[in-house]
């Protein structure tokens, strides 16, 4: 088995529970792992024997385009096209991070993490 990740996806998104962070946007984080079986793509050093990981990225910047009211819901959007595309994959865990969240004072990120 192997463990893929693509770390710290970078995106200027709008959503936010307050209309003004709809407006607005903000800077957004987005984390995939995905395990699955990299022995195939391991051995031939094929591209088509491993997974992706154009398509990944392109698949959470389409769902980060999409606004949304909660952080849990982009994740599961983004949980669901990841499956929807890899069925062959054995876990996936995407963390969603907004930076300076609008807290009422200085945070540097909220996160969510949802797996399957």
């Amino acid at each position: 088995m192997g463990i893929i990740e693509l770390e710290g996806m970078h995106f200027y998104a709008y959503h936010g529970f307050f209309e003004s962070e709809r407006i607005a946007g903000n800077e957004f984080i987005v984390d995939v792992t995905i395990k699955t079986d990299c022995s195939l793509a391991a051995e031939s050093d094929n591209l088509e024997d491993a997974l992706n990981y154009q398509l990944v990225f392109d698949l959470v910047k389409k769902e980060m385009q999409v606004t949304s009211h909660l952080l849990e819901h982009v994740a599961k959007r983004i949980l669901n096209a990841l499956w929807g595309e890899f069925p062959a994959a054995l876990h996936i865990k995407v963390k969603v991070s907004k930076l300076n969240p609008p807290m009422g004072g200085q945070v540097k990120r909220a996160s969510i993490t949802l797996e399957q």
